[in-house]
């Protein structure tokens, strides 16, 4: 999930009802909907550009972790492949990771670059902010060392 911008649609709990770990790609907005999350779930997430100085000393601005054998890299401008954002195009070059999770344009977008050999996912925004017509959400599973089952998820 990303750019949530301090609304957290109620129907959330019911999609995720389901999974190990949330993961938000920044755009939070308000610490409480972070603490609402953390009391649901796991909950791993980078601090985005609308963010305040309570939810930056939480959470860091890039997360790179390995989990079920792919590693994972998160933050919240990254712009997609062919065009990364100059804050992180240098780290992706240098050391790419399986997946690279961004937000902030409120694009839903889900493509391989095969030039790293990453997929790139952005989940879309979710918050009530923005330009989108459609909140989305993406889900997918994580298992020895593949990405699957991914599903894209629109909250009414």
């Amino acid at each position: 999930m990303s750019d949530t911008h301090s609304y957290l649609h109620p129907q959330i709990f019911k999609y995720f009802e389901e999974v190990d770990e949330i993961w938000h790609a920044g755009d939070i907005g308000h610490v409480g909907l972070a603490d609402q999350l953390e009391a649901f779930k796991p909950f791993r997430a980078v601090y985005g550009n609308i963010d305040g100085a309570d939810i930056r000393i939480r959470y860091p601005e890039t997360l790179r972790f390995n989990l079920e054998g792919v590693e994972v890299l998160m933050t919240h401008i990254g712009g997609y492949p062919g065009k990364y954002a100059p804050g992180i195009r240098e780290q992706l070059k240098k050391q790419p990771p399986k997946l690279f999770i961004c937000g902030h344009s409120h694009i839903l977008k889900v493509m391989p670059d095969p030039a790293l050999q990453l997929l790139h996912m952005n989940p879309g925004a979710c918050g009530q902010q923005g330009w989108h017509k459609v909140k989305t959400l993406l889900r997918f599973q994580l298992n020895a060392g593949r990405i699957e089952n991914l599903e894209v998820i629109e909250l009414p």
